[in-house]
């Protein structure tokens, strides 16, 4: 009998960071951080911790590394390499802002270099961080780095209908949506939401309001929004994301099942016909959002003139992750 070999797939470690930018005198800088324990420039990233989602490792690895905090931006090409004993390393990285943060450092990390781009060319370590680099300059040139981010959220699960005999409308959230609502809070944190706008139905109203007690937000309440004045008024839906548009400002909007096929429709009226945005809107507004999910739309512009440039989906633990 012959013994059958078994290939094991190499175990993979999570890893996510931030290409930090800004303009200084018109002029495109990038951060890079200096390790001496290894001696190397790189971008600020590191592990993800046990149940953290990459964004909200990124937007603490780059606060701990430099210490700034950072405002999550467009998604940049992630790196995947070999490391010792087989293992893989996938590092997912998102162009960043400064929102603050003091830039003391820790003792892992000696020294911050903001460089130009031809600069930072030739000052990184490894040859893979020109991928993230490259993108930053692309979006920057085609007018894509500048964005604002709008988190578009389907409340999470909630208690039964049959097993609730109150009004629908106070329906709450049962242990998993309150488990839910509590684990958005980095993820919201992470591109620095302003403005919170939801629903104000129980359900949808508690699925955000962690997030907003968090940081120090009032909750803006919208019928329209909810399912029964968007039965009454399908055309409101959309006026208060036209309404979030004008603003300008990192926001969120929470809502529900009915509700969302309008309000994805008309933030997919805004994205370039054909590009990655318009496919992944398309897709999402046919299948449906998760409970809990957040869709991440990046904006360049406000108004008539906002422009949906990626959208990004956080899903919540044990749903279906796609490859991004």
């Amino acid at each position: 009998m012959t013994a059958r070999t078994v290939t094991r797939r190499p175990t993979t470690v999570p890893a996510a960071g931030a290409v930090l930018w800004r303009r200084k005198n018109d002029q495109l800088q990038v951060a890079l951080v200096h390790r001496p324990k290894y001696d190397d420039w790189s971008w600020a990233k590191g592990k993800l911790d046990p149940g953290e989602t990459w964004v909200s490792a990124a937007a603490r690895e780059v606060l701990e590394e430099t210490g700034f905090r950072p405002r999550i931006g467009i998604p940049l090409p992630r790196s995947v390499y070999s490391m010792q004993r087989g293992q893989l390393k996938e590092i997912r990285y998102w162009a960043a802002e400064v929102m603050g943060g003091s830039g003391e450092l820790e003792n892992e990390i000696d020294e911050v270099a903001w460089l130009t781009p031809a600069q930072a060319q030739t000052r990184f370590s490894y040859v893979r961080d020109a991928l993230q680099l490259q993108a930053v300059v692309d979006a920057d040139r085609g007018r894509l780095l500048q964005t604002w981010p709008l988190v578009v959220i389907r409340h999470g699960d909630a208690v039964a209908r049959k097993g609730w005999s109150g009004d629908d409308w106070d329906r709450p959230l049962d242990d998993l949506g309150k488990r839910r609502a509590r684990a958005l809070v980095p993820v919201l944190a992470a591109y620095g939401i302003e403005r919170v706008v939801t629903s104000p139905s129980a359900r949808c109203y508690a699925t955000v309001q962690p997030y907003a007690a968090a940081a120090g937000l009032r909750l803006r309440t919208k019928r329209g929004l909810s399912e029964e004045g968007f039965a009454a008024e399908p055309a409101k839906a959309t006026r208060h994301t036209d309404r979030v548009l004008e603003h300008g400002e990192p926001a969120a909007i929470c809502t529900h099942r009915p509700v969302l096929p309008a309000v994805l429709a008309d933030l997919r009226r805004r994205t370039a016909p054909g590009s990655a945005a318009a496919r992944t809107l398309g897709e999402v507004t046919r299948a449906g959002m998760d409970k809990g999910e957040a869709l991440v739309l990046q904006v360049v512009g406000t108004g008539a003139t906002a422009r949906v440039v990626s959208v990004e989906r956080q899903r919540p633990a044990g749903a279906f992750l796609p490859t991004l």
